[in-house]
């Protein structure tokens, strides 16, 4: 009776897990093809950054889908360094970009599109963050948890980036558009040093 008990709460938090983490992937999903749009539209390297900033999300998601699925602290190491690969190679592609635009002065155009759409994502995803924090924390699984602070990321890079276009939109000030690229090196880099460096 007591071992029935305890389970029936930890079954509840992993369906909240699931549904948390296909949430995440369905709106990002939604969202490069939104991004890419706007990322074309605009010629503007933060919307293009933050589409694959989405797309590791979408892998990230994966990730955690797969390691609720099992069990293993094998498997949670090995979910957590394919998440920090994602993070690395976002990192890098997104200073060559913010450094090549800052040297040739590319002066990316006006989005309202992507204004929009990273308002939304940043008030979204700093909502599922809390969820998975919390589900995390009460798992005790530390990949649901790294995940949760990925999300978190992702909305104050999404408002990051708002505020890049924001300022490039109203004052003219092409170069806040690099600058919120290199924004999100400097968090893709903290999140790899956390993920292969940390403690979890």
């Amino acid at each position: 009776m007591t071992e029935t008990s305890a389970e029936a709460p930890r079954s509840a938090l992993l369906r909240r897990g699931f549904l948390l983490e296909y949430a995440t992937l369905v709106w990002n999903v939604i969202g490069i093809v939104v991004l890419a749009v706007a990322a074309i539209g605009a010629r503007s390297v933060a919307l293009a950054g933050f589409g694959l900033d989405s797309l590791i999300e979408i892998g990230a998601s994966s990730v955690v889908i797969w390691e609720l699925s099992g069990t293993g602290e094998d498997r949670q190491r090995r979910a957590l360094r394919l998440i920090g690969v994602g993070f690395a190679a976002l990192a890098g592609y997104l200073f060559v970009q913010s450094v090549w635009v800052l040297v040739v002065g590319f002066h990316p155009h006006h989005s309202v599109l992507g204004i929009v759409w990273t308002a939304i994502t940043a008030a979204f995803m700093v909502g599922l963050a809390l969820g998975k924090a919390r589900t995390g924390a009460a798992l005790d699984n530390p990949v649901l948890k790294t995940e949760g602070r990925v999300t978190l990321i992702d909305g104050l890079l999404a408002a990051a980036v708002m505020l890049g276009l924001v300022l490039n939109a109203a004052l003219g000030w092409w170069w806040a558009d690099p600058v919120a690229g290199f924004v999100l090196v400097y968090y893709a880099v903290r999140e790899v040093r956390e993920i292969f460096f940390g403690a979890h």
